[in-house]
């Protein structure tokens, strides 16, 4: 357990009001959206401002406290959670000033706990474009998003978190204040600290404020859908389109089973029969958006589509596009539990891996429905399922195995987006190598020798901490 005397000088350094010890605040941290044991962390600290963030960090490493460093808890496969009640998570979702929206050098600085949604209408109303949206923009942080390298439907074209981080401040094991990067389009200035800290889920420090570069927003857009009797048929018309030399902002797919429950969920008008389901869109200036656009038509008219229609005006599009924007919570309220998974292939291997899902999914009886990012392979997996029914989740644990091993023996990588967390950690070394491993753990210990910052996540860390929060 937190000692009080400790707490007491957390309450002096954050106010009394940020500092939760109660069961029920706790309990409200003791997980995300990952299918994995709940563990309630020891206290939940909330800095308030960025200076106390790193006092708070200081202090808890003196005393040798394990912590989790967590924003809004979107995660989904373990980043945030802890492994022992003696670990305090520092909740960063107060530190959500938008600092500055600079039109003339295309950027954005913000802390780490504001929204990503808000910072990207606060650029969208100076008339700039922040493209990074991944599905739980609305309430993710961008803090997050820079320790998930969150992607999103834009990624394709536009590239997921990573492509438009320009600075950043954070905070290491000291508690002193550090900064890498710049507000200039080039910096040679030092190590790109901030490129090592993208996608480090919080195992080597705690983001403070971060600035992204922002795009002049695209003039124009065309979307249009395809339906298709099968996967092959679909995964063949994405191939094409890529191949014809057109990146589209948006290269988005559906398999049957995800059609009919998001059908079921928000009556999108999708056409349930279909094997599958593209979405895509195409921006730019107007005449290179007519110009892919009819490219895009033939390469889906080429590949026996049910149906390719174009919808008639933007409330129609905003229809498709929300039926794939809610996949998640319409699926997750088919059965007690989702487990949502993230794994990528090369885009001419999704038949494959679609193929491979459905056997995993009979062979081991469980409810599978998968969507995605046609365009760059980045698929989700996702077994319905209930976790109260050991025997069932025994068969998902199976399954979900199987299409990890499935993913590595075509090539693919075991996360695109969502982080490797405490749910992948066991797969890495057959991706990687175990002097991968070793490598990256004797890096952790340079940069967090008593091995606290969210030690059980991604390698694990080289002290007695290993199997600790």
């Amino acid at each position: 357990m937190i000692q009080a005397s400790l707490i007491k000088e957390m309450e002096g350094i954050v106010g009394k009001e940020n500092v939760f010890t109660s069961e029920a605040d706790r309990q409200s941290y003791s997980y995300d959206a990952a299918v994995i044991e709940h563990v309630i962390p020891g206290a939940v600290i909330r800095p308030t401002k960025t200076e106390q963030l790193g006092e708070v960090i200081k202090k808890l490493y003196d005393e040798g406290v394990p912590m989790s460093f967590r924003g809004s808890g979107t995660n989904l496969s373990g980043g945030t959670t802890v492994d022992s009640p003696d670990c305090v998570v520092v909740c960063t979702n107060a530190l959500n000033k938008i600092i500055e929206v600079n039109a003339n050098d295309l950027y954005v600085t913000a802390e780490s706990g504001t929204i990503t949604a808000k910072m990207a209408a606060a650029c969208a109303a100076k008339g700039l474009f922040y493209p990074p949206d991944p599905g739980s923009m609305s309430v993710s942080t961008i803090g997050g998003n820079v320790n998930e390298n969150s992607g999103g439907l834009r990624g394709l074209k536009y590239g997921t978190t990573k492509a438009y981080v320009m600075a950043m401040e954070f905070y290491g094991n000291n508690g002193e204040l550090c900064k890498t990067g710049s507000r200039t389009v080039k910096c040679a200035t030092g190590y790109d600290l901030a490129g090592l800290l993208i996608a480090s889920e919080g195992t080597l420090a705690c983001l403070s404020r971060i600035t992204f570069k922002l795009v002049p927003p695209p003039k124009a857009s065309k979307a249009c859908v395809a339906y298709f009797p099968d996967m092959e048929h679909a995964s063949q018309a994405v191939a094409d389109i890529i191949a014809s030399h057109v990146v589209p902002c948006t290269l988005e797919f559906l398999d049957h089973d995800s059609i009919n429950y998001i059908e079921d969920f928000a009556k999108a008008g999708m056409d349930r029969s279909a094997g599958a389901m593209l979405l895509v869109e195409v921006d730019g200036h107007p005449a290179q958006v007519a110009d892919e656009a009819a490219i895009v038509e033939k390469c889906l008219n080429a590949n026996n589509p049910m149906a390719v229609l174009v919808p008639k005006n933007a409330a129609e599009k905003a229809r498709l596009w929300e039926g794939r924007r809610v996949a998640i919570p319409a699926l997750a309220r088919c059965r007690p539990t989702l487990r949502l998974e993230d794994v990528t292939v090369c885009r001419s291997q999704i038949p494959a891996m679609i193929k491979g899902l459905q056997k995993l999914a009979k062979d081991n009886n469980v409810q599978l429905a998968t969507f995605g990012h046609a365009g760059d392979g980045n698929l989700h997996p996702s077994i319905l399922c209930d976790k109260r029914d050991k025997v069932e989740m025994e068969r998902v644990e199976r399954a979900a195995e199987g299409l990890f091993l499935l993913a590595l023996e075509l090539n693919g990588t075991l996360s695109g987006e969502h982080g490797i967390g405490t749910t992948k950690k066991k797969y890495m070394e057959k991706e990687t190598s175990r002097g991968t491993i070793m490598w990256s753990r004797r890096m952790r210990e340079a940069m967090d020798p008593k091995g606290l910052f969210n030690a059980n996540k991604i390698v694990g860390v080289n002290t007695v901490h290993d199997s600790v929060c």
